[in-house]
């Protein structure tokens, strides 16, 4: 069967895999969507001794059906390699009385490598399929995470250029000499005065721009996207949730058939979503624990069904989440709309409008699957310090929130399931958040200060990408306002 997909805001134009994984996000502003949700056609018991490599590739395949099985091999195998500092790829952790699935053993220590590896031969593959011939602009606006495993991902792939605009003042100081550092001929790294929401929206409007289409059409160029807008990004992450639960039942900590949660540290919605789709293709999970930081959009919506973006943004110590404009949902809300397109694109233009809308009734019964909770910054930060005094683990203060969340959910909802935590980044990467958490008296040290003794407190080795920045040459300092980006990119492109 060939799976097309279709646009958010429009179920009737159809186009294949590599078409929407080309365009990245709909000439309509929607965002693609498979017309169903395809069920696995192996079993756990198959899964359970697969490879994550093996496991991709049974999970992709269904998503992908116009990739021949020798293209998309290739495009897991590529990305999946020696990049990641352990074999397995994905390794599962038990801390306490949760598993936390380790997604951040790649090029740039965090989950979005587990997409942005294989995002890039998933596009230049396309881009053969339909007979491209213009140069793919990679166009992408980050929280921090993102842009480094895309701008790492994409540097010196031949026919594409990548543009990755961040939150000056935004991210963690590693964060962002990750991204000034980067090297590569085609790669550009722009710190716009402004918040990640106005960096998502100035991208999203470029996008939109016909004019801007037309010109970079001409000079020979094509926007595409790195962003979780695109489902290039989303399928990668569905992998993930299946292989941990694969696992889980290969080290008998679960029988067979046996539900579990999953707890996901959630800003753009698209980590969560992976799992959602996840459990749509048949693997066993009964809840989806949306976990937010204090920018608790999110949180809200599940407890009221209203999504409201007009409230202060808040900069937290876990600055990938600090986001008020959840793209991803907008995939959801399609979804539990009845694959209503009208009705999602009627709520859409309320929040571009308005900046808040109300799902009814019948949409919020569909939610069944999901509970929302959030983090404080204290309780974030009593989490690191307890979990490292009480088992010697230390995690990031994304992750914190997530398992402050799952040991609340327990709490309150005496739901003894098994629970699987997304552990989304290193804690090498938000390091003074992470050693401040554990002790007050690294407060006054620097972040590079701390990275030995980090090593040494948590017996862990220093990752690579963390030891490439140390004395790394700055190689990007454009800044602009974020009613700038449209002419930026079109000077960084000289059109």
């Amino acid at each position: 069967m060939n799976l097309l997909y279709n646009s958010t805001r429009d179920a009737e134009k159809k186009m294949t895999a590599s078409e929407a994984i080309l365009k990245g996000l709909a000439d309509d502003g929607g965002l693609f969507v498979p017309e169903c949700i395809p069920k696995l056609d192996v079993t756990m018991d198959e899964l359970k001794s697969m490879s994550y490599q093996e496991t991709a590739y049974a999970v992709m395949k269904q998503f992908l059906t116009d990739f021949t099985e020798e293209e998309l091999m290739n495009c897991i195998n590529s990305a999946y390699d020696s990049k990641f500092d352990t074999e397995v790829i994905a390794p599962l952790v038990k801390v306490g009385d949760t598993y936390h699935l380790e997604l951040f053993h790649g090029a740039t220590i965090a989950f979005k490598d587990m997409a942005l590896s294989i995002l890039p031969h998933l596009l230049t593959t396309a881009a053969k399929k339909n007979g491209v011939t213009k140069e793919i602009v990679i166009l992408t606006a980050t929280s921090g995470d993102t842009g480094k495993a895309a701008l790492a991902g994409f540097a010196g792939v031949p026919g594409t250029k990548i543009i990755v605009f961040y939150p000056k003042g935004g991210v963690s100081r590693i964060q962002e000499l990750q991204m000034v550092t980067q090297k590569g001929d085609n790669t550009a790294v722009v710190a716009i005065h402004g918040n990640f929401d106005n960096a998502q929206s100035g991208v999203k409007a470029m996008f939109e721009d016909k004019e801007l289409e037309k010109e970079l059409s001409e000079a020979g160029y094509q926007f595409s996207s790195a962003n979780s807008i695109n489902i290039g990004r989303l399928v990668p992450q569905v992998v993930y949730y299946v292989y941990a639960y694969a696992k889980l039942l290969e080290n008998e900590e679960i029988a067979s058939g046996e539900e579990i949660n999953v707890t996901v540290p959630t800003g753009n919605f698209g980590n969560i979503l992976a799992a959602y789709y996840a459990k749509q293709m048949g693997v066993p999970i009964a809840k989806l624990i949306c976990a937010s930081n204090e920018n608790k959009v999110l949180f809200d919506f599940f407890r009221t069904g209203v999504y409201d973006k007009n409230r202060e943004f808040i900069l937290t110590s876990s600055p990938s989440m600090d986001i008020l404009i959840s793209s991803n949902l907008e995939r959801l809300i399609y979804t539990i709309a009845g694959q209503d397109a009208h009705k999602n694109a009627e709520l859409m233009i309320q929040l571009k409008e308005k900046g808040v809308y109300e799902i009814t009734s019948e949409m919020r019964e569909k939610l069944e699957d999901f509970s929302g909770g959030f983090a404080t910054e204290e309780e974030c930060a009593a989490t690191i310090r307890k979990t490292y005094e009480r088992t010697g683990y230390v995690m990031d203060t994304h992750t914190a929130v997530a398992a402050a969340v799952c040991a609340q959910y327990r709490k309150d909802s005496r739901d003894d399931k098994k629970c699987l935590v997304a552990s989304t980044a290193s804690p090498y990467k938000f390091i003074h958040s992470v050693m401040t958490a554990i002790d007050e008296k690294y407060a006054s040290a620097g972040e590079f200060d701390l990275i030995d003794e980090l090593s040494s407190i948590s017996g862990t080795e220093i990752p690579n990408a963390v030891n490439e920045i140390r004395n790394a040459d700055i190689r990007h300092e454009r800044e602009c306002n974020a009613d700038k980006m449209k002419e930026t990119v079109k000077e960084i492109l000289g059109i």
